[in-house]
């Protein structure tokens, strides 16, 4: 699976000049629904470096500029602390290990396409000496009855909020109530994968601080939503973090310098983060629109997924293969300049592939109609393509 996070790309193909020509592609449209982390030059991203202290003393091994950030995280989550780190994936790893040596439990219940179980190498259990449970198996998030159902103690549940793979899903405010309650019930500790935390307000209604509240600790990432260049935090009370910060030197994740990652994670927080409402807001309009113009085109059949997204970022799925789609959509960006689609994936039954769309600041001015416009180019390029 591919995604515009950067996780591994499995569309693999004898043409060793596509990667170079798609990413021409998407960096020379002249619109499109966002920035792919592939689109930025490095002059471009080191020219987004800003601080307002030019003369601030350069961190070192997280004090400085890192030390602000973390504050600023807790003060944002309503947490005692927070620790940064380099990756999310050590951050989680360190926050459930500590969790097993708390509860005495191993045991760790999340969903089967959680992060830790897709896109880790099992290093839960390899690395961790952790093992995992999964209430569910359905591609939604797990509910109150299943983990209360469970049928083996656990010590802590896992939850990915939004659940990505499945489409960036998340509860209602009162399901995710539940399911913190019936862990609560298992004499369980909750920590959420807050990866993209940051988006989720608009769908639950909720502060920030209200929903990192519910649980005992929570991870965020700095360039899933906030556009950084890196790294992570993990926020809870006062003894987790200072215990975490003892597992990120063994895991190798005390850094000398980390200055650009956090100030790039800074200036998400005071540019991008006000925004992501409005970008949530939008993508339901996005998303309505695409449905209607794969209608209006007669496209046997699409699926949008959620049909209302709960985030600003959403699946799209169609029945061709991975290959004519992305190449319709490199076509469509290079002929008409609008870049609507980027790379897809196959997933599920033979024939069938999906794409991710994240909506941001770029996608502001798309209309309606200008999207229905799109669709229509589109599709006309992809039956070129299959003729």
């Amino acid at each position: 699976m591919s995604d515009q996070d950067g996780h591994q790309d499995d569309r693999q193909s004898g043409d060793e000049d596509r990667p170079a020509r798609e990413r021409a592609a998407w960096r020379g449209a002249q619109r499109r629904l966002t920035r792919g982390p592939k689109d930025p030059t490095v002059g471009e991203l080191l020219a987004s470096l800003t601080t307002d202290d030019p003369d601030e003393p350069a961190d070192v091994y997280g004090d400085g500029v890192v030390a602000r950030l973390e504050e600023r995280v807790a003060e944002l989550l309503g947490t005692e602390a927070a620790a940064f780190f380099p990756s999310g994936t050590m951050a989680q790893q360190v926050a459930l290990r500590c969790w097993a040596g708390r509860t005495g439990n191993p045991v760790v219940a999340l969903h089967p396409m959680g992060h830790p179980e897709r896109w880790e190498g099992g290093a839960l259990t390899t690395v961790a000496g952790l093992r995992t449970v999964h209430p569910t198996d359905e591609r939604r998030q797990p509910t109150a009855e299943e983990v209360r159902e469970l049928a083996e103690p656990f010590g802590t549940l896992m939850v990915e909020l939004p659940l990505r793979d499945p489409g960036f899903l998340l509860p209602s405010w009162e399901e995710l109530c539940a399911l913190v309650e019936a862990a609560r019930e298992r004499d369980a500790v909750v920590h959420f994968d807050g990866a993209r935390l940051w988006e989720t307000t608009t769908h639950f209604g909720r502060p920030l601080a209200e929903i990192a509240g519910l649980a005992d600790s929570v991870y965020v990432s700095f360039y899933k939503s906030l556009g950084g260049l890196g790294g992570a935090a993990l926020a809870g009370s006062a003894s987790l973090v200072a215990e975490a910060r003892e597992w990120r030197l063994r895991y190798g994740g005390r850094v000398f310098r980390q200055f650009p990652q956090a100030l790039s994670a800074l200036a998400g927080l005071e540019r991008e983060l006000p925004r992501l409402p409005e970008y949530v807001r939008h993508a339901r309009t996005i998303a309505g629109a695409l449905a209607k113009g794969f209608e209006a085109a007669g496209v046997p059949w699409f699926r949008i997924n959620p049909e209302v997204p709960h985030t600003h970022q959403f699946q799209v799925w169609l029945p061709y293969g991975a290959e004519v789609l992305t190449r319709a959509s490199v076509r469509m960006a290079e002929e008409t300049g609008t870049c609507l689609f980027r790379g897809w994936w196959p997933d599920g039954p033979p024939g069938t592939s999906l794409t991710e769309l994240t909506i941001t600041a770029e996608a502001l001015s798309w209309t309606a109609q200008d999207v229905h416009g799109a669709v229509a180019d589109y599709v006309g390029l992809l039956r070129e393509e299959t003729a």
